[in-house]
């Protein structure tokens, strides 16, 4: 036989060369929430592992993150009061704006700070716009959501990534932005976003369940695949710096699509529900986590991504140090 695969995974030092998929510890962001209060971090029961952070407790775990070589974080807002209208999302004294401002203080530059842009966890209906009747009123609800991305830049954001899903949301920040003097600020957009029941354990962290109806008039259907890319196309045309796709695992076809028609850095979003089947399945001893989590990974990373967002970048960032992925 001339043609031996083999011969190119007879040992480590020789698998690792000719690898095809590098993952690498800059690519991860680490989605964290922060909510009113002192001294808080409580466990999020669907999601071990995963806290609820008050202001005064946060920059401990942003160290933390550092030292494991995550220097990237998403935050997510939990406030104490919602109204009809979100306000506490645009609210100069929100509490992102306020966790902004404390990490920056407290932790400097040393890590980049990216914020959600949406209003589900902000509105007393748990939906991501303002309402007329029971539907979502998608125009009226983009003055807000850019008033929202330029709070959270303001207040010391160094990117912002809108997850809402409105028709135009990019292009209003992107205006918005522009307008105010934050030329330079990137927006990375949840551009593909399926009505997926991934999302479950989040829902459950952030309080952000709507109170009738769900999403899927403003979310994607998932079973369809053309339509991710002309979301993806058209966030492009109105600014967007980088494509999300969530959730990751089950889409990974989607991200590969995404990759290979658009020019721009394209992330996945490894979801909770993702996060919290693998916990369980590893609690009842059906699978071993470490080695599912490293899969998974780069799984994502195979199919095209290029930035991970993931409740286990701690863990991944630990497997890239010891060789077990990267």
């Amino acid at each position: 036989m001339n043609i031996r695969p083999r011969r190119l995974r007879g040992s480590q030092i020789l698998r690792k060369m000719v690898r095809e998929t590098r993952v690498d510890k800059s690519s991860l962001i680490y989605p964290i929430f922060v909510k009113e209060g002192e001294n808080i971090k409580e466990e999020i029961p669907t999601m071990p592992g995963q806290y609820r952070y008050s202001l005064d407790t946060f920059p401990k775990a942003l160290e933390e993150l550092l030292d494991a070589g995550v220097d990237k974080v998403m935050f997510f807002g939990i406030p104490d009061d919602k109204d009809e209208v979100g306000s506490q999302a645009y609210a100069q004294d929100g509490i992102v704006q306020r966790a902004l401002e404390r990490a920056r203080a407290e932790i400097g530059s040393d890590m980049y700070l990216i914020t959600d842009v949406c209003m589900c966890e902000y509105t007393s209906h748990g939906h991501c716009g303002v309402l007329r009747g029971h539907d979502v009123e998608n125009d009226g609800t983009l003055k807000l959501l850019a008033k929202t991305a330029l709070s959270h830049v303001q207040a010391g954001a160094d990117m912002v990534a809108p997850s809402d899903m409105m028709d135009g949301r990019v292009r209003a920040i992107r205006t918005l932005l522009d307008e105010t003097g934050h030329k330079e600020t990137p927006i990375m957009s949840y551009a593909v976003k399926y009505a997926s029941a991934f999302y479950g354990p989040f829902r459950d962290a952030a309080g952000s369940a709507p109170s009738f109806g769900d999403r899927k008039s403003y979310q994607m259907d998932f079973h369809n695949r053309r339509e991710a890319i002309k979301e993806a196309f058209l966030d492009v045309e109105e600014g967007a710096d980088i494509i999300m796709v969530k959730p990751a695992m089950s889409y990974l076809d989607i991200v590969r699509e995404v990759k290979e028609r658009v020019q721009l850095p394209v992330a996945a979003y490894s979801v909770s529900g993702e996060y919290a089947m693998v916990k369980a399945a590893a609690r009842l001893g059906y699978i071993e986590e470490d080695r599912i989590i490293c899969e998974m990974a780069a799984g994502a990373y195979r199919a095209g991504t290029d930035i991970y967002l993931t409740y286990f970048a701690k863990e991944i960032a630990r497997f890239i140090e010891e060789g077990r992925i990267g």
